[in-house]
């Protein structure tokens, strides 16, 4: 995702301004170590529920002062550094919109995201 671009687009809705005071942004990347024990991870395998995602993504839109919603992820196999999980989370007051992103990317991660590390022995 090119999350500059994804923000210029919405910042185009007729819309925008009378909704948005604040836009949080949550970009996963792999780490090359584990959370378990810090041992060295050369990969990290997901598979994602699109469709959960999705659900996930459309009832915390209905939270309110949320404007948008926009949550990218992938299935595959994936290396240190690389990009695994964006969530933008747009809408009026940072009272809304923290409490919003926090929990949305926990159930995300806990419900929708299975994912299997690649350890160096």
């Amino acid at each position: 995702m090119d999350i500059s671009k994804t923000i210029a687009e919405m910042k185009q809705r007729p819309d925008f301004t009378d909704n948005v005071g604040m836009i949080l942004i949550h970009n996963g990347t792999v780490r090359n170590w584990s959370r378990k024990d810090h041992s060295k991870v050369t990969a990290l395998e997901t598979t994602v529920d699109e469709q959960l995602i999705e659900r996930l993504r459309l009832e915390y839109k209905e939270k309110p002062g949320i404007y948008e919603i926009i949550i990218e992820t992938h299935s595959g196999r994936f290396l240190p550094g690389d990009d695994l999980l964006f969530i933008i989370v747009a809408g009026d007051l940072r009272e809304h919109i923290k409490p919003v992103l926090a929990e949305l990317l926990d159930r995300v991660k806990a419900e929708a995201i299975s994912k299997k590390e690649v350890i160096i022995e």
